[in-house]
Protein backbone atom coordinates (compact mmCIF):
# COMPACT_ATOMS: atom_id res chain seq x y z
CA UNK A 1 0.00 0.00 0.00
CA UNK A 2 1.25 3.51 -0.79
CA UNK A 3 0.35 6.76 0.44
CA UNK A 4 -1.87 7.88 -2.05
CA UNK A 5 -4.15 4.45 -1.70
CA UNK A 6 -3.92 4.75 2.35
CA UNK A 7 -5.29 8.82 2.02
CA UNK A 8 -8.02 7.28 0.18
CA UNK A 9 -8.78 5.13 2.80
CA UNK A 10 -8.96 7.17 5.20
CA UNK A 11 -11.09 9.38 3.89
CA UNK A 12 -13.37 6.60 2.69
CA UNK A 13 -13.38 5.82 6.24
CA UNK A 14 -13.88 9.33 7.58
CA UNK A 15 -16.93 9.72 5.31
CA UNK A 16 -18.37 6.51 6.59
CA UNK A 17 -17.54 6.98 10.24
CA UNK A 18 -19.84 10.49 9.71
CA UNK A 19 -22.56 9.08 9.04
CA UNK A 20 -21.68 6.14 11.36
CA UNK A 21 -21.52 8.75 14.37
CA UNK A 22 -25.08 10.74 13.38
CA UNK A 23 -26.71 7.29 13.78
CA UNK A 24 -24.52 6.64 17.18
CA UNK A 25 -25.56 10.65 18.30
CA UNK A 26 -28.93 9.46 17.87
CA UNK A 27 -28.76 6.08 19.66
CA UNK A 28 -27.13 7.70 23.09
CA UNK A 29 -30.23 10.39 22.05
CA UNK A 30 -32.79 8.06 22.79
CA UNK A 31 -31.52 5.80 25.08
CA UNK A 32 -30.08 8.73 28.12
CA UNK A 33 -33.66 10.21 27.78
CA UNK A 34 -36.08 6.94 27.70
CA UNK A 35 -33.70 4.08 28.00
CA UNK A 36 -35.09 2.60 24.74
CA UNK A 37 -32.31 0.67 22.80
CA UNK A 38 -33.52 2.24 19.17
CA UNK A 39 -32.94 -1.04 16.96
CA UNK A 40 -35.90 0.83 14.59
CA UNK A 41 -32.98 3.74 13.53
CA UNK A 42 -31.72 1.48 10.74
CA UNK A 43 -35.77 1.57 9.18
CA UNK A 44 -35.39 6.00 10.00
CA UNK A 45 -32.30 5.56 7.51
CA UNK A 46 -33.91 3.64 4.83
CA UNK A 47 -36.77 5.32 5.15
CA UNK A 48 -35.42 8.78 4.86
CA UNK A 49 -33.76 7.97 1.64
CA UNK A 50 -35.70 5.94 -0.27
CA UNK A 51 -38.49 8.56 0.74
CA UNK A 52 -36.27 11.14 -0.92
CA UNK A 53 -35.36 8.86 -3.38
CA UNK A 54 -39.05 8.04 -4.52
CA UNK A 55 -40.09 11.97 -4.17
CA UNK A 56 -36.73 13.14 -6.46
CA UNK A 57 -38.38 10.63 -9.14
CA UNK A 58 -41.71 12.11 -9.20
CA UNK A 59 -42.95 8.94 -7.47
CA UNK A 60 -45.61 8.56 -4.52
CA UNK A 61 -43.80 6.97 -1.23
CA UNK A 62 -45.46 4.64 0.63
CA UNK A 63 -43.96 6.12 4.11
CA UNK A 64 -46.40 9.13 4.08
CA UNK A 65 -49.29 6.85 3.87
CA UNK A 66 -47.77 4.81 6.92
CA UNK A 67 -47.28 8.52 9.02
CA UNK A 68 -51.22 9.30 8.52
CA UNK A 69 -52.70 5.65 9.45
CA UNK A 70 -49.94 5.81 12.46
CA UNK A 71 -51.53 9.27 13.41
CA UNK A 72 -55.30 7.60 13.74
CA UNK A 73 -53.63 5.15 16.08
CA UNK A 74 -52.38 7.31 18.19
CA UNK A 75 -55.31 9.91 18.28
CA UNK A 76 -56.98 6.18 19.46
CA UNK A 77 -55.02 6.15 22.09
CA UNK A 78 -55.26 8.84 22.92
CA UNK A 79 -58.71 9.11 23.28
CA UNK A 80 -58.63 5.83 25.21
CA UNK A 81 -55.84 6.99 27.77
CA UNK A 82 -57.93 10.58 28.11
CA UNK A 83 -61.78 8.61 28.24
CA UNK A 84 -61.91 9.88 32.22
CA UNK A 85 -61.61 13.60 31.32
CA UNK A 86 -62.43 14.28 27.23
CA UNK A 87 -62.29 17.89 27.43
CA UNK A 88 -63.27 19.79 24.19
CA UNK A 89 -59.28 21.72 24.18
CA UNK A 90 -57.63 17.85 24.79
CA UNK A 91 -59.64 16.53 21.83
CA UNK A 92 -59.09 19.01 19.49
CA UNK A 93 -55.10 19.21 20.25
CA UNK A 94 -54.72 15.64 19.84
CA UNK A 95 -56.84 15.66 16.41
CA UNK A 96 -54.30 18.33 15.52
CA UNK A 97 -51.47 17.13 15.62
CA UNK A 98 -52.31 13.06 15.25
CA UNK A 99 -54.89 13.62 12.39
CA UNK A 100 -54.56 17.23 10.84
CA UNK A 101 -50.30 17.46 10.96
CA UNK A 102 -49.89 13.93 8.96
CA UNK A 103 -52.99 14.71 6.74
CA UNK A 104 -51.47 18.08 5.34
CA UNK A 105 -47.96 16.40 5.45
CA UNK A 106 -50.10 13.47 3.45
CA UNK A 107 -51.84 15.98 0.81
CA UNK A 108 -48.13 18.18 0.11
CA UNK A 109 -46.43 14.81 -0.56
CA UNK A 110 -49.64 13.61 -2.92
CA UNK A 111 -48.83 16.88 -4.68
CA UNK A 112 -45.50 17.45 -5.12
CA UNK A 113 -44.83 13.96 -6.28
CA UNK A 114 -46.38 14.58 -9.55
CA UNK A 115 -44.25 17.24 -10.18
CA UNK A 116 -40.82 16.18 -9.61
CA UNK A 117 -40.07 18.59 -6.98
CA UNK A 118 -36.67 20.61 -6.18
CA UNK A 119 -34.35 18.63 -4.39
CA UNK A 120 -34.84 21.15 -0.99
CA UNK A 121 -38.69 20.36 -1.05
CA UNK A 122 -37.80 16.81 -1.33
CA UNK A 123 -35.69 16.99 1.48
CA UNK A 124 -37.93 18.57 3.87
CA UNK A 125 -41.15 16.16 3.06
CA UNK A 126 -38.41 13.40 3.89
CA UNK A 127 -37.85 14.85 7.13
CA UNK A 128 -41.31 15.78 8.11
CA UNK A 129 -42.82 12.03 7.21
CA UNK A 130 -39.82 10.11 9.13
CA UNK A 131 -40.17 12.39 11.53
CA UNK A 132 -43.78 11.84 12.11
CA UNK A 133 -43.35 8.35 12.08
CA UNK A 134 -40.82 8.34 14.80
CA UNK A 135 -43.01 10.76 16.95
CA UNK A 136 -45.87 7.78 16.66
CA UNK A 137 -43.96 5.16 17.07
CA UNK A 138 -43.08 6.05 20.46
CA UNK A 139 -46.68 7.01 21.04
CA UNK A 140 -48.11 3.69 20.25
CA UNK A 141 -45.17 1.21 20.75
CA UNK A 142 -42.80 2.87 23.88
CA UNK A 143 -44.89 5.49 25.81
CA UNK A 144 -47.07 2.54 26.85
CA UNK A 145 -44.51 0.80 28.55
CA UNK A 146 -42.21 3.81 29.30
CA UNK A 147 -42.38 2.27 32.78
CA UNK A 148 -41.00 -1.18 32.34
CA UNK A 149 -37.42 -2.22 32.32
CA UNK A 150 -34.75 -2.04 29.53
CA UNK A 151 -35.14 -6.22 28.57
CA UNK A 152 -38.90 -5.45 27.89
CA UNK A 153 -38.21 -2.06 26.00
CA UNK A 154 -35.46 -3.56 23.84
CA UNK A 155 -37.94 -6.39 22.89
CA UNK A 156 -40.79 -3.65 21.91
CA UNK A 157 -38.04 -2.11 19.68
CA UNK A 158 -36.82 -5.45 18.10
CA UNK A 159 -40.74 -5.86 16.89
CA UNK A 160 -40.78 -2.44 15.84
CA UNK A 161 -37.80 -3.15 13.63
CA UNK A 162 -39.41 -6.42 12.12
CA UNK A 163 -42.16 -4.26 11.36
CA UNK A 164 -40.89 -1.22 9.90
CA UNK A 165 -38.74 -3.35 7.47
CA UNK A 166 -41.77 -5.31 6.63
CA UNK A 167 -43.00 -2.15 5.38
CA UNK A 168 -40.45 -0.87 3.58
CA UNK A 169 -40.08 -4.44 1.74
CA UNK A 170 -44.07 -3.19 0.84
CA UNK A 171 -43.52 0.27 0.06
CA UNK A 172 -40.32 0.53 -1.81
CA UNK A 173 -40.06 -3.55 -3.10
CA UNK A 174 -36.83 -5.29 -3.33
CA UNK A 175 -35.02 -3.31 -6.14
CA UNK A 176 -32.53 -0.59 -5.01
CA UNK A 177 -32.80 3.07 -5.14
CA UNK A 178 -30.18 6.18 -5.48
CA UNK A 179 -31.22 10.25 -5.12
CA UNK A 180 -29.64 12.81 -6.90
CA UNK A 181 -26.81 14.75 -4.70
CA UNK A 182 -26.85 17.61 -2.71
CA UNK A 183 -24.42 20.09 -4.16
CA UNK A 184 -22.69 19.25 -7.82
CA UNK A 185 -19.26 21.34 -6.65
CA UNK A 186 -16.22 19.63 -5.98
CA UNK A 187 -12.31 20.31 -5.12
CA UNK A 188 -9.37 18.75 -5.04
CA UNK A 189 -6.26 18.64 -2.07
CA UNK A 190 -3.16 17.11 -3.20
CA UNK A 191 -4.37 13.48 -4.51
CA UNK A 192 -7.36 13.67 -2.65
CA UNK A 193 -11.04 14.69 -4.51
CA UNK A 194 -13.87 16.23 -1.96
CA UNK A 195 -17.43 16.21 -3.66
CA UNK A 196 -20.14 18.57 -2.07
CA UNK A 197 -21.68 15.43 -0.87
CA UNK A 198 -18.55 14.28 1.54
CA UNK A 199 -18.64 17.87 2.56
CA UNK A 200 -21.98 17.95 3.23
CA UNK A 201 -21.36 15.03 5.29
CA UNK A 202 -19.15 16.18 7.60
CA UNK A 203 -20.58 20.00 8.34
CA UNK A 204 -23.93 17.97 9.55
CA UNK A 205 -22.14 15.56 11.63
CA UNK A 206 -20.02 18.44 13.06
CA UNK A 207 -23.05 20.43 14.11
CA UNK A 208 -25.08 17.69 15.76
CA UNK A 209 -22.12 16.79 17.67
CA UNK A 210 -21.44 19.69 18.99
CA UNK A 211 -25.06 20.79 19.46
CA UNK A 212 -26.20 17.45 21.14
CA UNK A 213 -23.04 17.68 23.66
CA UNK A 214 -24.14 21.32 24.36
CA UNK A 215 -27.54 20.95 24.83
CA UNK A 216 -27.47 18.05 27.26
CA UNK A 217 -24.42 18.99 28.87
CA UNK A 218 -24.91 22.84 29.50
CA UNK A 219 -28.79 23.25 29.61
CA UNK A 220 -30.95 22.91 32.01
CA UNK A 221 -33.88 21.60 30.19
CA UNK A 222 -31.41 19.17 28.76
CA UNK A 223 -30.40 17.57 31.63
CA UNK A 224 -34.01 17.59 32.56
CA UNK A 225 -34.41 15.57 29.92
CA UNK A 226 -31.61 13.27 30.89
CA UNK A 227 -32.95 12.98 34.21
CA UNK A 228 -36.15 10.78 32.97
CA UNK A 229 -34.34 8.28 32.56
CA UNK A 230 -31.98 8.35 35.79
CA UNK A 231 -36.12 8.20 37.32
CA UNK A 232 -39.07 8.82 35.40
CA UNK A 233 -41.12 9.17 38.77
CA UNK A 234 -38.80 11.56 40.51
CA UNK A 235 -38.60 13.65 37.07
CA UNK A 236 -42.58 13.80 37.01
CA UNK A 237 -42.52 15.08 40.43
CA UNK A 238 -40.26 17.67 39.77
CA UNK A 239 -42.17 18.95 36.84
CA UNK A 240 -40.36 17.30 33.63
CA UNK A 241 -43.35 15.90 31.37
CA UNK A 242 -41.63 12.56 30.81
CA UNK A 243 -43.86 12.06 27.57
CA UNK A 244 -42.97 15.04 25.82
CA UNK A 245 -39.22 14.24 26.13
CA UNK A 246 -39.81 11.24 24.87
CA UNK A 247 -41.46 12.48 21.68
CA UNK A 248 -38.96 14.90 21.59
CA UNK A 249 -35.93 12.06 21.64
CA UNK A 250 -37.78 10.34 19.25
CA UNK A 251 -38.56 12.89 17.47
CA UNK A 252 -35.08 14.25 17.08
CA UNK A 253 -33.75 10.84 16.20
CA UNK A 254 -36.06 10.14 13.41
CA UNK A 255 -34.80 13.24 11.88
CA UNK A 256 -30.75 12.15 12.93
CA UNK A 257 -31.73 8.71 10.92
CA UNK A 258 -33.44 10.67 8.16
CA UNK A 259 -31.01 13.07 7.31
CA UNK A 260 -28.45 10.00 7.05
CA UNK A 261 -30.08 8.76 4.80
CA UNK A 262 -30.56 11.17 2.88
CA UNK A 263 -26.92 12.37 2.63
CA UNK A 264 -25.96 8.17 2.28
CA UNK A 265 -28.12 7.34 -0.75
CA UNK A 266 -26.45 9.83 -3.72
CA UNK A 267 -23.20 7.85 -2.64
CA UNK A 268 -24.18 4.28 -2.93
CA UNK A 269 -27.87 2.40 -3.55
CA UNK A 270 -29.63 1.09 -0.68
CA UNK A 271 -32.31 -1.16 -0.28
CA UNK A 272 -35.02 -1.38 2.04
CA UNK A 273 -33.25 -3.42 4.48
CA UNK A 274 -29.53 -1.86 4.17
CA UNK A 275 -30.62 0.40 6.85
CA UNK A 276 -30.35 -2.14 9.49
CA UNK A 277 -26.75 -3.01 8.81
CA UNK A 278 -25.78 0.58 8.43
CA UNK A 279 -27.44 1.26 12.06
CA UNK A 280 -25.59 -1.68 13.92
CA UNK A 281 -22.34 -0.22 12.72
CA UNK A 282 -23.90 3.32 14.61
CA UNK A 283 -24.58 0.98 17.70
CA UNK A 284 -21.08 -0.22 17.81
CA UNK A 285 -20.15 3.20 18.06
CA UNK A 286 -22.83 4.19 21.08
CA UNK A 287 -21.67 1.24 22.77
CA UNK A 288 -18.06 2.02 22.67
CA UNK A 289 -19.39 5.41 24.32
CA UNK A 290 -20.89 3.51 26.99
CA UNK A 291 -24.34 5.21 25.56
CA UNK A 292 -23.92 8.32 27.53
CA UNK A 293 -20.58 10.26 25.85
CA UNK A 294 -21.50 12.21 22.62
CA UNK A 295 -18.13 12.91 21.92
CA UNK A 296 -16.74 9.17 22.87
CA UNK A 297 -19.41 7.80 20.24
CA UNK A 298 -18.40 10.59 17.26
CA UNK A 299 -14.43 9.24 17.85
CA UNK A 300 -15.89 5.91 18.29
CA UNK A 301 -17.76 5.89 14.63
CA UNK A 302 -14.84 7.32 13.16
CA UNK A 303 -12.40 4.37 14.17
CA UNK A 304 -15.51 1.94 13.39
CA UNK A 305 -15.58 3.87 9.59
CA UNK A 306 -11.70 3.62 9.25
CA UNK A 307 -11.36 -0.28 10.19
CA UNK A 308 -14.10 -0.63 7.74
CA UNK A 309 -12.55 0.93 5.17
CA UNK A 310 -9.24 -0.38 5.65
CA UNK A 311 -11.15 -4.34 6.02
CA UNK A 312 -12.42 -3.91 2.68
CA UNK A 313 -8.82 -3.08 0.89
CA UNK A 314 -7.06 -6.00 2.84
CA UNK A 315 -10.05 -8.60 3.37
CA UNK A 316 -13.24 -7.54 1.88
CA UNK A 317 -14.95 -11.20 2.48
CA UNK A 318 -14.54 -10.52 6.25
CA UNK A 319 -14.97 -6.90 6.66
CA UNK A 320 -18.47 -6.83 8.53
CA UNK A 321 -16.95 -9.58 10.92
CA UNK A 322 -13.85 -7.46 11.27
CA UNK A 323 -16.04 -4.30 12.16
CA UNK A 324 -18.47 -6.36 14.71
CA UNK A 325 -15.72 -7.32 16.49
CA UNK A 326 -14.73 -4.12 17.70
CA UNK A 327 -17.73 -4.52 19.91
CA UNK A 328 -15.91 -7.61 22.39
CA UNK A 329 -12.63 -5.61 23.77
CA UNK A 330 -14.99 -3.44 24.58
CA UNK A 331 -18.14 -5.45 26.24
CA UNK A 332 -15.31 -7.29 28.33
CA UNK A 333 -13.60 -4.49 29.69
CA UNK A 334 -16.85 -3.08 30.65
CA UNK A 335 -17.93 -6.13 32.06
CA UNK A 336 -14.11 -6.68 33.96
CA UNK A 337 -14.50 -3.06 35.21
CA UNK A 338 -18.69 -3.44 36.18
CA UNK A 339 -19.05 -4.14 40.18
CA UNK A 340 -19.99 -7.47 41.31
CA UNK A 341 -23.71 -7.86 42.01
CA UNK A 342 -25.25 -10.62 43.79
CA UNK A 343 -27.73 -12.77 42.28
CA UNK A 344 -30.99 -12.51 44.76
CA UNK A 345 -32.02 -15.73 46.26
CA UNK A 346 -35.72 -17.14 46.72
Amino acid sequence: MNTTIMLFLLQDGITNGAIYALLGLALVLVFAVTRVILIPQGEFVTYGALTYASLSSGQMPGTARLAFAMGIVAFALDLFAARASLHPRLVSRAFAIDIGLPSIILALTFWFAGHHPPIAVSITLSLLIVASIGLFLYRIAFQPIAHTSVLVLLIASVGCHLALQGFGLVFFGAEGQRGPTLADAAFTAGPLRFTGQSIAVYAITVAFIIGLWLFFGFTLYGKALRATAVNRLGARLSGIRTTLSGQIAFGLASVIGAFSGILIVPITTLYYDTGFLIGLKGFIAAIIGGLVSYPLTAVAALVVGTVEAFSSFYASNFKEVIVFTLILPVLLLRSLAAPAVEEEKD
